[in-house]
């Protein structure tokens, strides 16, 4: 029995285009038979074991030759599977879809098309470019740029199509530009028609240029633009200079090396792009599991003996988790023990398994916890703190000051992230990157370890801190403080980066 296929569109670049239809295909797809300039983010939800097919193209290299994609297509439905085609903006939209759906068609295969959306509306909106507007243009056109308009019969009717179209967008035809615009000219558009040229639009790496027809390839070869490039022809392209906003926000085009943990560097990188950065994300700590469990399993098995609890990050509640059902407990395990977590992350990590802090500090510090404990009359309480490997003493050293018997335990390592060294280092050395950011002393401690004799390149770069603790780590390495967070959270944290460059 045959299987069947979607042919999906995955939009034109920015991973947040895509439908959610496309998205539910993909979480249940056992093929995935992808084109080149997909965003890796939608890959990461395909069922592990699901079979990975890339058949992408570029202007001279072709992974695979259309006739061996549907071929592909048929025979993997034809072995009962679920088939994805992922492509690239509008699969009906100069992307072949139709051929594609014409050979299921004739070999009996069931299919779907969820359409995407096509860069050729996207890359002149993400542009600050109308494709129609109610004062300028009525109409617009897509056509096909890749075609040469040379050739002796042309599938494009140049003369109808020059001036009987107010806005005319050409797809793939970065590499016959001046053709094209010799076309236009003969044809009857005036050389002082507004032209521009969107390269990777909707991408955190979007260029644009613009011009008219009687300038645009030479400020195209002065600007050493290259494909992937949406050509915009048009009166509309003049609005760009007033609704022009992508490219506008404070943080676009910078790269800011992110420096959390592998596990936890999604979430900052996903809302530093957000702001039109490119975050490069290199890991200065791995997270571990403790070696030896005895002792942290022992505080748990403890556990209704204590007072308090404090978290003091998220990591910490996750390794507790861990060892915890590894114990075969759940959280009755807590009883009447009284919770403390340090912020906000820490809070959202126990409320996913259903605690809820009865402390959390005004400040996101250990001297925040110490101030606020101060309040709560600790004084003989016994407090149990499940902590990192390389924790500073400040809060347990607090902790007895207030008269508390704090016992603190190993719950997780952080380790040096063997990749980093010499990424980072190149990159800096480069001035590639803008910002270094620190979400934790251990973050800085490690990524200057992991750079050795080399260190100081990352002076480099501007350093942001996620609070004044983070900040005396990085000043007491040397490094120089350009920005700290006033809120100790990852929101906080971006949002004291772009006021920083709001106000350059």
């Amino acid at each position: 029995m045959n299987g069947k296929v979607y042919i999906v569109g995955a939009g034109p670049g920015d991973p947040g285009l895509i439908t959610i239809k496309g998205m539910e295909c993909l979480k249940k797809a056992e093929v995935v038979v992808f084109d080149r300039l997909i965003d890796n983010s939608f890959l990461d939800v395909v069922p592990a074991g699901a079979e990975m097919i890339y058949v992408g193209k570029s202007a001279k290299v072709h992974a695979k030759e259309q006739d061996e994609i549907n071929r592909i297509l048929v025979e993997k439905a034809q072995e009962g599977r679920l088939v994805v085609r992922l492509k690239g903006g509008d699969p009906f939209v100069l992307g072949r879809g139709g051929e594609e759906c014409e050979e299921l068609a004739a070999n009996s295969i069931p299919y779907e098309v969820v359409p995407g959306i096509s860069s050729s509306i996207a890359s002149p909106a993400y542009a600050g470019i109308p494709v129609t507007h109610r004062h300028v243009a009525s109409s617009f056109a897509v056509i096909t740029g890749h075609e040469d308009p040379t050739k002796e019969i042309s599938s494009i009717n140049w003369e109808k199509l020059s001036t009987g179209v107010d806005t005319l967008v050409f797809l793939m035809g970065m590499g016959n530009l001046p053709l094209i615009v010799q076309k236009l000219i003969e044809c009857g558009r005036g050389p002082d028609t507004p032209i521009a040229l969107v390269r990777r639009g909707t991408t955190l790496e979007q260029q644009a240029i613009t011009g008219t027809l009687s300038t645009i390839v030479e400020r195209a070869k002065e600007s050493g633009f290259e494909p992937p490039v949406a050509i915009v022809v048009g009166e509309v392209v003049d609005l760009r200079a007033k609704l022009k906003w992508f490219e506008n926000r404070p943080l676009f085009g910078k790269r800011v090396l992110v420096t959390r943990a592998r596990t936890q560097a999604s979430a900052l990188s996903k809302l530093l792009s957000e702001r039109g950065v490119q975050p490069v994300e290199l890991p200065a700590i791995e997270i571990q599991p403790v070696n030896d469990p005895t002792e942290l399993d022992q505080s748990i098995i403890d556990l209704p003996g204590f007072d308090w609890m404090i978290f003091t990050s998220a990591n910490g509640v996750e390794a507790m988790w861990d060892r915890l059902v590894v114990l075969g407990k759940d959280a009755r395990q807590f009883g009447s023990v009284k919770i403390g977590a340090i912020g906000p992350a820490t809070a959202e990590a126990l409320a996913e398994r259903g605690l809820y802090p009865d402390f959390m500090p005004v400040e996101y510090t250990s001297k925040g916890i110490l101030e606020g404990l101060s309040e709560r009359d600790v004084n003989g309480c016994h407090i149990l703190l499940p902590r990192a490997d390389i924790a500073p003493k400040d809060l347990t050293e607090g902790l007895i000051g207030l008269g508390a018997e704090p016992v603190e335990v190993i719950a997780y390592l952080t380790k040096p992230s063997a990749e980093v060294a010499e990424k980072a280092k190149q990159m800096l050395l480069d001035g590639e990157i803008d910002i270094i950011t620190f979400a934790s002393s251990s973050t800085v401690t490690n990524l200057i370890q992991a750079l050795g004799d080399d260190w100081q390149v990352a002076r480099n770069a501007k350093i942001a801190c996620i609070g004044p603790v983070t900040a005396a780590t990085a000043r007491d390495a040397g490094l120089e403080v350009d920005i700290i967070a006033s809120e100790q959270t990852i929101p906080g944290l971006v949002d004291a980066i772009e006021e920083a460059y709001s106000n350059d």
